[in-house]
């Protein structure tokens, strides 16, 4: 069957990197109309027009530049940290001294703290402080003195980057655990489906062998001998879970990236198909077939999981209860789910036995049966008393038998 890969981005920071974008741009109109607005207090006013020439083409051709981690390089935040720190020791050559004592602005204004934000999102709350550091001492410079309100936006903006720094981390920290936790659960289906397909074919045809071959003996048991082996290996081998893996996490700077290959239901059809058609081939001499004088339809993958549970239930019959068992499939559709009962008038099932066999690495009920009922969203129970019988309940909701094939 055909495999698609479907890639899953989840990045908490990538937002950061666009509200950064639209911060750069409005904080560099702000400061351009703050400039505008007390053209008077500046005595050189030449120096501030050309710093601001140089913001206005650094923001908008850097824009690209903060759209994501690996954009947003080291060359590209020294450059722009130096151009904030310029336009803060500038000011004051700009400036008279009015607006200076006053508390005016400075050139950049709070154009800075997108300087020291790039770094938060980029490396962290370690990054963060890094690039306060020399913000807060070209603020002192240019102020002359550690005036209140000097240090107030001082420590505000060396706060508030740490913070967002640290949160930056945590967040990258919880991508990775999901995308771990990701793996881990699509490894897990991936191994049930295994483990029941090589149920449903491999290891039924080497305990046949097996029997066969220890009955004729001679070469044809030494081939029974060897199948034997082989069954024992290859159930250790499901059990074990050495399966490859659906998906895969990678740790990448736009975020954590899940790739996951899924199986192609395009082949077999997503549309709704008769469960009846899917099962009447199970009826022979000693199995029979009770259904509906109506159609039950289900979702293909849905059906054609649940027909193959029947079918391993079916397997069970005739490998534990004897060839001579009789065997019954009804089926009942409910206004909210399908459920189909497959029971025998074989010696039942000692109590523990089930247990026992999921030990020893048979799978049969374990996965063929109740795990892909499980997939559908849909339950398996088994009554067995010894010497009458055993019954098997299946049952799949019919909202939830699409979805839950994935």
């Amino acid at each position: 069957m055909a495999k698609q890969v479907r890639v899953v981005r989840m990045s908490v920071e990538q937002p950061l990197w666009r509200a950064l974008s639209g911060y750069r741009v409005l904080t560099m109109l702000y400061a351009i109309g703050l400039f505008a607005s007390a053209y008077d207090e500046f005595d050189r006013p030449g120096i501030a027009i050309a710093f601001y020439v140089v913001l206005v083409v650094w923001t908008l051709a850097t824009l690209p530049r903060v759209q994501s981690a690996v954009a947003c390089t080291k060359r590209f935040l020294a450059v722009d940290l130096a151009i904030a720190l310029t336009g803060i020791v500038l000011t004051p050559i700009a400036a008279d001294d009015h607006h200076i004592q006053s508390g005016g602005p400075t050139l950049p204004s709070i154009w800075t703290a997108g300087s020291v934000l790039a770094y938060a999102i980029k490396g962290g709350w370690r990054w963060a402080a890094f690039a306060s550091t020399p913000v807060a001492v070209a603020n002192l410079i240019e102020r002359g003195s550690p005036a209140r309100d000097t240090v107030h936006n001082v420590v505000l903006v060396w706060v508030a980057s740490i913070a967002i720094g640290y949160v930056v981390e945590v967040a990258r920290a919880s991508e990775r655990t999901l995308a771990r936790a990701l793996e881990i659960e699509a490894t897990t289906r991936e191994r049930e489906r295994l483990a029941r397909d090589i149920h449903d074919g491999v290891l039924q045809v080497l305990a046949m062998v097996q029997r066969r071959g220890a009955v004729l003996g001679g070469e044809a048991g030494e081939l029974g001998r060897m199948a034997g082996e082989q069954e024992i290996a290859l159930r250790t081998l499901v059990s074990g879970g050495l399966v490859p893996v659906s998906r895969v996490s990678l740790d990448a700077a736009e975020g954590a990236v899940v790739r996951a290959v899924e199986e192609d239901d395009v082949d077999e059809g997503d549309g709704a198909v008769d469960l009846r058609a899917l099962l009447a081939p199970y009826a022979a001499a000693k199995v029979s077939f009770a259904e509906p004088g109506a159609p039950v339809p289900l979702p293909a993958p849905a059906a054609k999981e649940l027909a193959a549970a029947v079918g391993a239930a079916l397997d069970n019959v005739r490998r534990h209860a004897g060839e001579d068992a009789r065997a019954w499939i009804l089926v009942e559709d409910e206004p909210r789910e399908v459920v189909v009962t497959v029971r025998d008038d074989g010696p039942g099932i000692p109590e523990g036995r089930l247990a026992q066999a999921e030990g020893e690495g048979r799978l049969g009920v374990a996965l063929s049966i109740r795990g892909r009922l499980r997939e559908l969203g849909g339950s398996a129970e088994l009554v067995s008393i010894p010497g009458q019988g055993t019954e098997v309940e299946l049952k799949v909701p019919k909202a939830r038998g699409k979805a839950g094939t994935r």
